[in-house]
């Protein structure tokens, strides 16, 4: 049997503001659903309020700092980007060629490797001990670590002869591990690259000359007449 009790805020009868005298007013039942319908209108309300915030900011970057739009490569022509084809190291000597490659890297989410090997570039030219000894340990920290956030995949001798070396460090400490993971771009990730949508569309489809297969000449008989030959 449900309890009912009314009171009448007008009368004043306690200090309690209006909305409790009200609640008061209604059965275990009526009062659990409004609780119910009052927690669901406020997760609604925040969530309005979200939609609002991020329509005010014009785009998610505030949420998201690290998410960029993605860089146009209208300026790059189909000539220069054809010479990307002729080595690795023509590559990664062009500064656009340095950031088309890492574009792709990222779609394979393995950009770190570059990001490792650019780091060891910067390294070398750096002139103070000081500056070097900071530089090894952020080094270390984001890519040689076991809990580095971009950690690169290297053997376990390489991993502890930087660690190592990074206690007194030298321009030479990380060269081992740069060699790898140079080795690993241009035997893997490079042939890749250069099948990929993201090239193509920079040299507006046309195959690098270092892919175009010869036609093959074979030579075969006709089956309906022996001796007839036929060029493929």
């Amino acid at each position: 049997m449900k309890t009912f009790v009314f009171l009448f805020p007008q009368f004043n009868f306690s200090t309690a503001p209006k909305e409790e005298a009200y609640f008061k007013m209604l059965g275990e039942d009526e009062l659990l659903a409004c609780r119910m319908k009052e927690i669901h209108l406020r997760g609604k309300d925040k969530k309005n309020r979200l939609s609002l915030l991020l329509t005010k900011s014009g785009s998610h970057e505030n949420v998201s700092p690290e998410k960029k739009p993605p860089p146009t490569n209208n300026h790059i022509t189909p000539d220069v980007a054809l010479k990307w084809s002729d080595s690795f190291e023509e590559l990664l000597g062009h500064s656009d060629g340095v950031e088309i490659f890492t574009q792709f890297l990222r779609t394979e989410f393995s950009e770190e490797n570059i990001e490792f090997w650019l780091a060891c570039e910067d390294f070398k030219t750096t002139e103070s001990p000081t500056k070097l000894q900071t530089k090894a340990k952020q080094i270390y920290a984001v890519f040689i670590d076991k809990e580095a956030p971009k950690e690169i995949n290297i053997d376990h001798s390489t991993k502890v002869a930087i660690e190592k070396n990074v206690l007194q460090p030298t321009w030479s400490c990380f060269d081992a591990a740069q060699d790898k993971i140079y080795s690993l771009m241009k035997r893997d990730c490079y042939p890749r690259f250069l099948n990929s949508d993201i090239y193509l569309s920079l040299t507006k489809r046309r195959v690098p000359p270092t892919m175009i297969r010869r036609r093959s000449r074979s030579f075969v008989f006709n089956e309906r007449t022996e001796g007839t030959a036929a060029w493929l």
